[in-house]
């Protein structure tokens, strides 16, 4: 899918000039666009390439890990280099693990493979070939990224296959181990040699590893069932016994703490899966105490009870955020086809529907993912509707030639008249006529690409001739300036030694005003003077606003010590709140700075992201002081 920009580029001003304009682009006829801006699609382009190579990976599997190197990128990799790379990790690593690895090969691969067929359209149309009639060689490494999707797809079902035999033949051996377990209440041996016998059946039990899901409740009850029949048996050593339900407790104990310590994982998932573990290791730990069982396994199911609601409330999120982004996008795509039914009859026209779909364009990029069973469809969906927008474009150029070779001949007449008055002392006169020129010049449309840089170079030497002559006729004009240059100097030396201390919002004034009095200074010093002047009061400021948080500080820290006093179920909320708030600042910093590539492209865009970079720098001063907070209250917690 091809990306909007405009068929122009902003064009140097002449040098030693402040009345130059900018200098439209000349575009060919047989060009689209070439956008001197756009929104990089790459990565959907690469997905969308790899699923019509058919080297899909399918649901991921019970048993599949997440891999070492989930986060590690691919991207400037050649095609070679990314073969060689899944070629390497299928002989040496297990293949469980591989899943995601396999995936960001994948699309790193299809996102150069693209690129590269990309350059070969863009060779033809300049060899003036159809670049849709491509004949394209076969792809040897794309020929073998198949083939080693192919062996990956082939090891993984080796690898659940069995895994389901591996569960298989566990749950033989726990079913004989149960037996066992009954038979040892019938038993001829001593005391002490059972209850050695039966140690071993439990060691037996936990090194036979998991069984299949239909079974795992019914073998664990039966087990757990005889293993407190055991247990009954042997009571009349109490001693023996007292031990084992001791030591059970002991371990069902550390396993609810384990699990009350999961409220504080940050990540939901990462929770989720600790706890079917800590489920797993509580399934193979022997009875406790009448007494303490139902005590024991409210808290353990309390504390699990917590973490999965947490789970799925994760997921219920991200399904209904989905579905809005579903929505989104429609409505998107709604708008780019409602595109495709008006009719431009001028660049101008042009220009501004391009706009809209850059805007349109750059909003699709900020939006996350559809549901998965929607998310091809409806970008297959956006790309064809900006597609036919591009093909329109394109037919709409094509008929401009005649055009350009008038355009071409206007702007040779203007170089000619700038050249007649280049040379002019009437400093005034001859520079409004020459901002009239360039003025004129920039309403003319484009020129054929092979004289546009001509034309260009030859009436931006002429506009520079005359206004490097006016700033050096201007320059002996300049003790003034120089002298405010002086007098801003000293000042801001005056602000550098000022004592911190004692600073106040009544001092900061009073160095503005003084500023604000003194007059012009050279145009060349004007942005380093001014810049050195805001690094000077934001200085201050900063002195300001650091000893107002010092006081804030202390005030907390007085806080923190009342609610020490009145119980650390206080101190521990008020932590956990300053948490949640660390947590959203972050999110809203990097919701602002995604803003900042947003409004890049708007209309008065200095503006606007001014705005956004003060949010941002006082969200993460917020955000600085929280973490404070939090570290306050932890050498609170340790005194």
């Amino acid at each position: 899918m091809e990306q909007v920009g405009e068929n122009a580029e902003d064009v140097q001003q002449p040098t030693a000039t402040a009345e130059a304009v900018d200098e439209p682009q000349n575009v060919t006829a047989e060009e689209s666009v070439e956008p001197a801006e756009s929104v990089d699609f790459s990565d959907e382009e690469a997905m969308l390439a790899a699923e019509q190579a058919d080297v899909a990976l399918g649901e991921e599997a019970e048993g599949e890990e997440p891999s070492g190197d989930a986060t590690v990128s691919y991207s400037g990799k050649s095609k070679a280099e990314l073969v060689e790379i899944l070629s390497d990790k299928l002989r040496n690593e297990p293949v469980q693990t591989l899943r995601s690895t396999v995936e960001a090969i994948k699309i790193a691969f299809y996102k150069a493979h693209k690129a590269e067929i990309e350059s070969l359209r863009r060779e033809a149309v300049e060899k003036g070939a159809d670049p849709d009639n491509l004949n394209l060689p076969t792809d040897t490494n794309e020929v073998a990224l198949k083939a080693l999707i192919a062996e990956y797809r082939t090891k993984r079902d080796e690898y659940i296959a069995g895994l389901e035999k591996s569960k298989e033949e566990s749950l033989k051996i726990k079913l004989t181990i149960i037996e066992e377990l009954k038979a040892l209440i019938n038993s001829n041996e001593t005391l002490n040699q059972t209850f050695a016998t039966f140690r071993e059946l439990q060691q037996r039990w936990k090194e036979a590893g998991p069984v299949p899901q239909a079974n795992v409740k019914d073998v664990w009850e039966t087990y757990n069932h005889h293993i407190e029949n055991f247990y009954e048996y042997i009571k009349i050593n109490k001693e023996l016994r007292d031990m084992d339900l001791k030591r059970n407790y002991e371990a069902k104990i550390a396993l609810c703490e384990e699990a009350e310590a999961l409220f504080m994982e940050p990540s939901v998932v990462t929770a989720f899966h600790s706890l079917q573990k800590l489920h797993d290791e509580w399934r193979e730990i022997g009875p406790v105490a009448a007494e303490y069982k139902e005590e024991l396994w409210n808290r353990f199911k309390e504390a699990s009870s917590r973490i999965n609601k947490r789970h799925q409330q994760y997921f219920d999120e991200i399904k209904q955020e989905q579905q809005s982004n579903l929505e989104l996008k429609t409505k998107l795509c709604e708008q780019t086809e409602e595109l495709n039914n008006t009719d431009c009859e001028s660049r101008k026209e042009w220009n501004k529907a391009s706009e809209k779909l850059l805007e349109i364009q750059k909003v699709w990029k900020t939006i996350g993912f559809a549901p998965k069973k929607e998310n091809t469809k409806i970008y297959e969906r956006f790309r064809a509707a900006c597609d036919t927008f591009f093909e329109r474009k394109r037919n709409y150029y094509s008929g401009l030639k005649d055009q350009m070779e008038e355009n071409l001949a206007l702007k040779t007449r203007i170089c000619e008249q700038a050249e007649a008055v280049m040379m002019s002392e009437d400093w005034k006169s001859t520079g409004d006529r020459l901002i009239d020129l360039q003025r004129q010049w920039k309403e003319i449309g484009a020129v054929p690409r092979r004289q546009s840089d001509a034309v260009w170079k030859r009436f931006r030497a002429a506009c520079d001739t005359f206004f490097e002559r006016k700033a050096a006729h201007f320059s002996s004009v300049d003790s003034e300036h120089k002298d405010n240059l002086a007098r801003k100097r000293a000042l801001l030396e005056e602000m550098e030694a000022f004592d911190l201390a004692a600073i106040s919002f009544e001092a900061i004034k009073e160095f503005q005003r003084r500023w604000s009095e003194i007059g012009f200074v050279p145009i060349k010093q004007k942005e380093s003077i001014q810049k050195q002047y805001k690094e000077a009061v934001d200085k201050l400021f900063g002195a300001l606003r650091g000893s107002e948080r010092d006081r804030n500080m202390d005030k907390f820290r007085n806080h923190i010590s009342n609610l020490k006093q009145s119980g650390d179920k206080r101190l521990r909320y008020e932590r956990e709140r300053l948490y949640g708030k660390v947590k959203q600042l972050e999110a809203d910093i990097a919701t602002l700075e995604n803003n900042i590539g947003f409004f890049a492209g708007s209309k008065n865009a200095e503006s606007l992201i001014s705005e956004v970079r003060v949010k941002i720098a006082k969200a993460k001063a917020d955000m600085a002081e929280a973490i404070k907070k939090v570290q306050a209250i932890d050498a609170a917690e340790q005194e």
